[in-house]
């Protein structure tokens, strides 16, 4: 299903021009994150295509597209759901069948081949569903019954999402298990390890925003309520497979899913400053709006990182240039890239050499076959 979506999964913005006369050597030394040796700091974004098959299966043609990029740094694979419950999306993958982890492991398996590293973000959209895709037809779930005021895609086409039902606080441990089963079947699939979702407006993200939030126990009123389940999470998680192969994915200014927080400075510096005892691999920040403007209002990325000790991987519209600057001044340490390596699967060498750019075909962002997908040139 081709669509004209803007999925801000998909760090949806304009392809950045190549800058020739740019050095980007740093961008091509190596790093240790956590437990990954990296060989450059070039990070392939999570990006959502919907091209599962049916049960939502990754297939032959996922793993020729990630073979294809492999040269990324890190490649952190598609937004993929940890239940059933978890999906919001068409198409998009899960791994929480045995089916669906045999079919990750056709993709580990040709990444690691050409000599590439692969993570896999876990996922779980909360109120941003719609009840077709729920097992039963049931609603949604989220930290409160509050509708988003945000569309998702089903077989019919765009639809408004359904109404959630608030989570009960007895099913928050199901819940966090679930996470941590889908990291233990991630590393089963031969993932390198995993990105914690908790950006973009989804059900951790919900938990955290005052806006999508209105609980009265202990998930939700004070900051400190509000980010307990990303704690949680990730403790379950890194206590799984490792802190050396976790990481997690914020997003302090987003919008999307219609989320929102009073005190975004001091949520996600107390996000952060929880986390770092778990001493987990890396925080990927997407800056700003997603696919949008990266400075929509004042916000110290320097104050959320200073606790934190691990890799910090920014995110939103930056090109060769640009990473490199954010690099060389020790703001980042790697820079993840979305929409530039969907056309450029050879993306890496391209920035290196100061090389043109391949346009991005839009109409083949969400769905469809090889066309838009596994069809982009390489320089040779």
């Amino acid at each position: 299903m081709a669509t004209h979506q803007e999925n801000p999964m998909n760090d949806s913005v304009a392809t950045p021009p190549a800058h020739a006369s740019t050095d980007t050597t740093v961008l091509f030394q190596p790093i240790q994150v956590g437990e990954l040796a990296l060989p450059n700091r070039l990070v392939m974004a999570p990006l959502t295509r919907n091209r599962a098959s049916a049960g939502n299966v990754p297939t032959e043609l996922n793993a020729t597209y990630y073979e294809q990029r492999a040269s990324a740094g890190l490649i952190i694979a598609e937004a993929t759901q940890i239940c059933p419950e978890g999906q919001g999306y068409i198409a998009t993958p899960g791994i929480h069948s045995a089916e669906q982890i045999a079919g990750w492991k056709k993709v580990t398996t040709a990444v690691h081949a050409k000599g590439g590293r692969i993570v896999l973000q876990l996922w779980h959209v909360g109120r941003i569903s719609h009840s077709s895709l729920q097992p039963g037809g049931k609603a949604p779930v989220a930290p409160s019954a509050i509708r988003a005021e945000a569309k998702t895609f089903v077989a019919e086409g765009f639809v408004d999402v359904s109404t959630p039902r608030a989570l009960e606080l007895a099913e928050i441990p199901a819940l966090i298990d679930s996470y941590r089963q889908a990291a233990a079947n991630a590393r089963a699939a031969g993932f390198d390890g995993v990105e914690v979702h908790a950006a973009n407006g989804y059900l951790i993200d919900q938990f955290l925003r005052d806006k999508s939030n209105h609980r009265t126990d202990a998930y939700g009123g004070s900051i400190e309520n509000r980010t307990q389940l990303l704690f949680e999470v990730c403790t379950a998680v890194a206590q799984e497979i490792g802190a050396g192969r976790t990481g997690v994915r914020l997003s302090p200014l987003t919008a999307f899913g219609d989320v929102a927080d009073s005190h975004p400075q001091a949520l996600f510096n107390r996000a952060v400053e929880r986390l770092a005892p778990l001493q987990l691999a890396y925080i990927h920040v997407i800056e700003g709006e997603t696919g949008g403007d990266r400075h929509p209002q004042p916000f110290d990325y320097a104050a959320m990182r200073k606790p934190f000790k691990g890799a910090w991987i920014v995110n939103n519209g930056y090109d060769g240039a640009s990473a490199a600057e954010v690099v060389s001044s020790g703001r980042a340490d790697l820079v993840a890239f979305g929409r530039p390596f969907i056309a450029n699967p050879d993306l890496p060498r391209r920035l290196r050499e100061g090389a043109p750019l391949n346009p991005l075909d839009g109409n083949t962002l969400y769905g469809g076959d090889a066309h838009g997908y596994t069809d982009y040139p390489a320089l040779d």
